[in-house]
């Protein structure tokens, strides 16, 4: 076989290794992405931290996003808090603005 197809085929093979390469090394991780609530559960906690200083949230649930006007959403989230024996459910309802991503209201209703 000639020198010069070894010599391309050689070139071929390392581009493709040096190409899969930096895809394995440089891959979008999901695991690493945040979902899009994220930002608003760690606020729905940090504000339920403040409103109920002595207790400790044990369990944490992205109920959902829902559509409270034609600018605003609402996302809800259901924390579960326990101080000393009594463990309850809150739901933490944050509505802000779409476009701006401006709270508008946060919302607590305790449940048994």
């Amino acid at each position: 076989m000639p020198a010069f197809v070894t010599s391309l085929f050689a070139r071929r093979v390392l581009t493709t290794l040096l190409a899969s390469l930096l895809l394995f090394f440089f891959q979008y991780d999901p695991a690493c992405a945040q979902p899009p609530y994220a930002k608003w559960g760690r606020l729905a906690m940090q504000e339920t931290m403040k409103k109920y200083p002595h207790a400790q949230i044990v369990d944490y649930l992205h109920v959902g996003r829902t559509a409270k006007t034609p600018t605003t959403s609402e996302e809800t989230f259901k924390l579960l808090l326990q101080e000393g024996n009594r463990r309850w459910a809150l739901l933490v309802h944050i509505e802000f603005e779409n476009q701006t991503e401006h709270v508008v209201q946060i919302t607590f209703e305790e449940s048994a």
